[in-house]
C-alpha cells in the first residue's frame, strides 16, 4: 500500500494504491474531506467522496500511476464541488 494526501483550497484529498487482490497490479482508492474553517487543515470531517475502486477497479501497472490517476480524480471532485457551491450561491442571492 501507498498514500499520498494533498490541499486543494479548502478540500483535502487522501489517494492510495493498494495491491490488487490476485496480484497484477494495483488499484487506486480516494477520499476527499472539506476542511473550511481549519488553520491546520487536518479538522476531522467527514468525507465529501469516497472511491474504493477508482476507474471501477482498473489494475494500474505501478502505484505512482494509480495514486496519479486518483489524485487527478480527487481535483475534479474538488472543481465540481466548488462550482456547485457557486451556483447555490448566486441562486440565494
Amino acid at each position: 500500500m501507498q498514500f499520498a494526501e494533498v490541499n486543494e483550497g479548502d478540500y483535502r484529498i487522501y489517494a492510495g494504491a493498494l495491491e490488487a487482490p490476485a496480484g497484477g497490479g494495483y488499484i487506486a482508492a480516494l477520499v476527499v474531506k472539506h476542511h473550511a474553517g481549519s488553520t491546520t487543515g487536518h479538522a476531522a470531517t467527514a468525507p465529501i467522496y469516497r472511491d474504493d475502486s477508482v476507474a471501477c477497479g482498473y489494475r494500474w501497472p505501478s502505484p505512482t500511476e494509480a495514486i496519479t490517476y486518483a489524485l487527478a480524480r480527487g481535483r475534479e471532485v474538488v472543481r465540481r464541488q466548488a462550482r456547485e457551491a457557486l451556483c447555490a450561491s448566486a441562486a440565494r442571492a
